[in-house]
């Protein structure tokens, strides 16, 4: 029924009656006549807006000569599957007479224009409406269509019965909305910086609906250290007087790079990224059960690939093993990496790497139940997380964008 789901524009009688009058007609509830009549039109009027919105040839004669749609020559013998067929008409109908009633009450509740999206509304303006359809439908079939979520409707209707503006209203379900969405990660600066409102009014949103982002917890910390196994280069990021410098003008200066431990009941799972500190940009990573330097030499291969012609970065790590062993050593000679290493068991030496690893805890590990998670679910649940740090969450650092969207906007990436 090809436009019976697409009738958005034409909310008035004609179309309203035809869509009716055709999708009882699919449905078989009566026979053509008494449908007609139900509505109010002529006897013809069934067939002829049935072959105007479905398109197919009911007007086609069979041998015989009688009016016989193809659809019907097609239709099973088993009254089981004909009854079947009948319920799935029905559920059709009741959905496509939903929206219609949800496009009806844009304009006659929300007071909207002709052909207003209601997926466009506001949360408050969804909410305003949704009473009206309750006398008929259930609420989880009203909000898929209006496009809004069960926990955006229950603070709408908080919001309103609070007395709250409506402006204030749509503020808290954005707020929210984007707290929800971040995995319950951000804070009210970047929420601020999603929603664009105000930083105060996100405060006190925030704090009447108790959100609060997530807050670190004291692990013992996992070393790689495994003793002098060659010649450590310097530290390349440390001036005379002690101070570090872990940021970079342009990309592929500078590179820094460590390997971090989760614990969950079902084992123990290894992170080794590769990140640019010209955005903080995770270029690449690699994800183990076995902290051992084919994980690490796989992200810094990697991450090689980023560079361009005449790029001769600085890779800082820690005094890792991973960072000591031939294989390391070889694939930063071949691409011409210069390698910096902290002092032994000083985490303020590799601060940038250390802070990321603290971020990505604190947001993606921290309070989470992990029971029941194999290792290879936690494997893609880690790698879905840093993919959404570099291609969707926004740090204040980058005028609130993403690192990839960050480079997008600089004309760094495609």
């Amino acid at each position: 029924m090809a436009r019976l789901a697409g009738s958005g524009g034409p909310i008035g009688d004609y179309y309203g009656s035809a869509n009716r009058v055709v999708a009882e007609l699919e449905a078989k509830t009566g026979p053509a006549a008494e449908i007609a009549a139900r509505h109010g039109v002529s006897r013809t009027a069934p067939y002829a807006w049935r072959r105007e919105i479905m398109g197919d040839n009911v007007g086609g004669t069979e041998e015989k000569g009688s009016p016989v749609s193809k659809e019907y020559n097609d239709l099973p013998d088993d009254v089981g599957e004909l009854q079947d067929m009948l319920r799935e008409a029905k559920i059709q109908l009741r959905k496509v007479q939903l929206e219609l009633d949800v496009r009806q009450a844009t304009l006659e509740i929300v007071k909207k224009d002709p052909g207003a999206d209601p997926g466009r509304l506001t949360n408050a303006e969804k909410a305003e409406m949704a009473p009206a359809l309750r006398a008929r439908y259930r609420l989880c079939e009203i909000l898929p269509v209006a496009g809004m979520a069960k926990s955006s409707y229950e603070y709408a209707r908080s919001a309103r019965a609070k007395g709250e503006s409506r402006e204030r209203a749509n503020a808290r379900s954005a707020v929210v909305e984007a707290f929800e969405a971040s995995g319950g990660t951000y804070g009210y600066r970047r929420i601020a910086s999603v929603t664009g409102a105000g930083e105060w009014t996100v405060r006190g949103i925030m704090r009447d609906e108790g959100l609060v982002a997530r807050a670190a917890k004291k692990k013992r910390r996992y070393s790689s250290y495994e003793g002098e196994i060659s010649a450590a280069p310097p530290n390349l990021l440390r001036d005379d007087r002690g101070r570090h410098h872990f940021r970079a003008d342009n990309p592929n200066e500078l590179g820094v790079t460590d390997v971090t431990e989760f614990r969950i009941p079902a084992g123990r799972v290894y992170l080794s990224p590769i990140m640019d500190c010209f955005d903080g940009m995770p270029l690449s990573w690699s994800i183990s059960t076995s902290p051992d330097a084919e994980m690490a030499n796989s992200s810094l291969l990697e991450a090689c690939e980023w560079l361009g012609e005449g790029d001769r970065p600085k890779i800082h790590s820690d005094r890792g093993g991973h960072y000591r062993w031939p294989g390391w050593i070889a694939i930063c000679e071949e691409h011409g990496l210069v390698r910096s290493m902290s002092r032994k068991e000083c985490s303020p030496d590799n601060a940038r790497c250390e802070g990321f690893f603290g971020r990505l805890k604190i947001e993606f590990f921290y309070g989470c139940d992990w029971a029941g998670v194999s290792i290879g679910e936690f494997t893609e649940m880690l790698d879905a997380y840093l993919r959404w740090y570099r291609d969707v969450r926004v740090k204040s650092d980058l005028d609130y964008r993403s690192p990839m969207q960050y480079r997008r906007d600089l004309g760094l990436a495609a």
